[in-house]
């Protein structure tokens, strides 16, 4: 496993997140009791709630987006793009906008939610930059890759069905240059039922410590369980060295969070 030091660029990323979180309304959405419990969607209620939300419920976050703008400091190579693939209000867009060295590079934010992209204009229009960002609203399956040093899925592929995992990934692959990076966080499952379920009960004792309570966490558990379906570690390293990157390996992790990232 790889750790990547904490700098000050860590700082100012959790920064801008706190920012986003401050300007954020409080996540409330399944504080009181739902008769009729739909499938989770990105919808204009999640969008006004998403950075509390995102900061609550996934252990290591502000790390995570930190990181993957220091991976692409590294990775991102002059007039190359760079793709964020389920960009939602655009953190890890910013992340590495903020830290690409390249030269004419475009970072190109995809997203199907309307009120996520919205919002990350908004985001990405606050600061100015020499890096050229696009935000799109379609869906990533419809993206066509092309010239790109740097692909990033932040909790994206899990909401695809398996065959459509595939495809997108196989379809990244040929749209990375040799030596570009795909940077891929998920939630994970575990073959193990014991630390499988010792990892799901610690997330929510997570949750539990950021202020949600029993019927939050029951009912959004329940909105998620039909939309994600989340892969193994293993699943993930096999599937990506199976479609041709030549190191594959697990950065981060804490509980059944992390981020793993496939070099071509």
């Amino acid at each position: 496993m790889i750790f990547i030091t904490v700098s000050q660029d860590a700082v100012l990323t959790q920064c801008a997140l706190l920012r986003q979180v401050k300007m954020a309304n409080r996540d409330n959405i399944f504080a009181a009791p739902i008769e009729k419990l739909g499938d989770f969607t990105f919808d204009e209620n999640v969008a006004e709630v998403f950075p509390d939300m995102i900061q609550r419920s996934v252990p290591g976050y502000s790390n995570i987006i930190s990181a993957i703008g220091m991976l692409a400091e590294r990775f991102a190579t002059d007039g190359s793009r760079i793709y964020d693939l389920g960009c939602s209000l655009g953190a890890a867009t910013l992340s590495m906008r903020r830290h690409i060295k390249a030269q004419n590079c475009t970072i190109i934010g995809v997203d199907n939610s309307p009120a996520m992209v919205e919002r990350c204009k908004l985001h990405v229009n606050a600061y100015r930059s020499d890096t050229d960002v696009q935000i799109i609203e379609d869906d990533i399956r419809n993206v066509d890759i092309q010239n790109a040093s740097v692909v990033v899925l932040n909790f994206t592929l899990q909401f695809l069905t398996p065959d459509d995992r595939q495809a997108l990934l196989e379809k990244i692959f040929a749209g990375l240059k040799p030596g570009g990076i795909l940077i891929l966080s998920e939630k994970y499952n575990f073959a193990d039922e014991t630390a499988n379920e010792l990892l799901i009960d610690l997330h929510h004792d997570f949750k539990r410590a950021n202020g949600y309570s029993e019927l939050e966490i029951s009912q959004k558990r329940s909105a998620l369980e039909n939309v994600m379906k989340p892969d193994s570690i293993d699943t993930h390293k096999q599937r990506l060295s199976d479609i041709g990157f030549s190191s594959v390996a697990v950065w981060f992790q804490c509980f059944n969070f992390g981020s793993m990232f496939a070099i071509k």
